[in-house]
């Protein structure tokens, strides 16, 4: 790469303000480090009068980001951005096609379009680097794609959800409820304040999953429907009930190879209190990988916010302005094969269930035949009696089950008319 290089950052937002300020103030450090001198010539944004904590250059300021392709002389351009489509893919789209590397924290737009688009970056021979896309300031994607190249790597998981795992730790410490824990993290700045939703529902720690997965197994991007749920449903009770049990709710994504089929899925899971994972609280990522000969690796760090994003950014910048021109994916994308998808309906795990019912002889009975008939067998059962409103938790920990004879058993119990409420299933790491 020529020794001095033209940036553009689109997309102002918290990260792309954070990331401008650092390129700013970062300069002499980078050229130390690099050999190269930057000169930030383009940057775009969907509100230019909005306010800011430093002024906006307007010599360099385009309304559209693609007019900036077409009159700047660009090397490295940052899509801060954020959508899976629309301007965000096309500007990443046509920066690529004009031979300009791309640096991305978009998450939504890699597991989306992550395959096609480091197609056309191999093509031009430039870099599509994402490693802000996942968990944060941990370097897990180049940990994955250098550190551990020839390892064979079999499973990933970890907290890879900041506000999820921020709300779980807080509703345990706080005795709050969920409602009340997620109107403090909008405060703090840790849930978006609009519409949280994509967080609580399990998409964006999905979206990590399936880069996760096509780094560590050599796989394309996944598009098959899977396991994901989110933390909505869950109830301090059941975090206090767990607690008692010795165990903590955690908001999990996981990724893993049976039997040579791949095996995605993002759902709150009840985990020791002894383990590693079940320690990682507040707004903290953590990622463990199995691989052989490694054997289990903990990456732990801030997974969100401008700070780590802007970390990972800069990790990626020095990496292209060194001149480290890379696969984007690990390996060249003709070698990427398409992932046979594990069936759920085979899978089987430990489950917690909660019911919550009318306390009258013969209701427990009524659930555990249930159970029995569809070959769920109990370890470990609790009653916790309301007197008061002549009401029953029913709190049962099951050996391994069948997912799919679980999903039945539930959707018959619920026709039950002594249960009171939807019953709430949690599975066990």
């Amino acid at each position: 790469m020529k020794k001095n290089v033209n940036i553009a950052v689109v997309g102002l937002g918290q990260i792309g303000n954070y990331l401008l300020n650092e390129l700013n103030i970062k300069k002499k450090d980078i050229e130390i480090k690099t050999g190269k001198k930057i000169k930030i010539v383009a940057i775009s944004a969907k509100n230019p009068q909005k306010k800011r904590k430093f002024k906006i250059n307007k010599k360099i300021f385009f309304k559209n980001p693609v007019d900036i392709i077409k009159k700047k002389n660009i090397d490295i351009l940052f899509e801060c951005i954020g959508n899976s489509d629309g301007i965000s893919k096309k500007i990443v789209e046509l920066s690529l096609k004009n031979k300009i590397h791309v640096i991305t924290p978009n998450k939504a737009l890699i597991s989306k379009h992550g395959d096609y688009l480091s197609k056309v970056a191999e093509k031009n021979k430039v870099n599509l680097e994402f490693e802000a896309s996942v968990a944060g300031g941990i370097p897990i994607l180049r940990t994955i794609k250098e550190g551990l190249a020839t390892n064979k790597i079999t499973k990933v998981y970890g907290i890879l959800n900041g506000t999820c795992n921020y709300i779980l730790s807080e509703m345990e410490t706080s005795k709050n409820t969920f409602s009340n824990v997620l109107k403090k993290a909008q405060h703090l700045g840790y849930a978006e304040p609009g519409n949280p939703k994509l967080d609580l529902n399990g998409y964006d720690a999905f979206a990590k999953v399936r880069i996760l997965s096509s780094l560590s197994f050599n796989k394309k991007i996944s598009n098959k429907k899977c396991l994901m749920e989110g933390i909505e449903n869950i109830d301090y009770k059941d975090i206090e009930i767990a607690s008692q049990l010795n165990f903590r709710i955690k908001l999990l994504g996981i990724t893993e190879i049976i039997n040579n089929k791949l095996f995605e899925r993002v759902h709150p899971c009840l985990v020791n209190k002894e383990t590693y994972i079940g320690n990682v609280n507040g707004v903290m990522n953590a990622v463990i990988v199995h691989g052989k000969p490694i054997g289990e690796s903990i990456f732990q760090g801030e997974g969100a916010g401008p700070e780590a994003t802007s970390s990972a950014l800069m990790s990626d910048f020095l990496s292209i302005l060194r001149g480290n021109i890379k696969y984007p994916f690990g390996i060249p994308n003709t070698k990427r094969k398409t992932a046979y998808t594990y069936n759920i309906r085979n899978y089987s795990n430990s489950l917690y269930l909660r019911f919550e019912v009318k306390d009258k002889p013969g209701v427990l009975s009524q659930i555990t035949h249930q159970l029995a008939k569809k070959k769920i067998s109990v370890e470990r059962l609790i009653q916790i009696p309301n007197h008061k409103n002549k009401t029953a938790s029913i709190v049962i920990i099951t050996h391994k089950a069948n997912e799919y004879n679980s999903q039945k058993c539930i959707k018959s119990l619920r026709a039950n008319k002594n249960i009171l409420k939807n019953p709430v299933l949690i599975r066990l790491l």
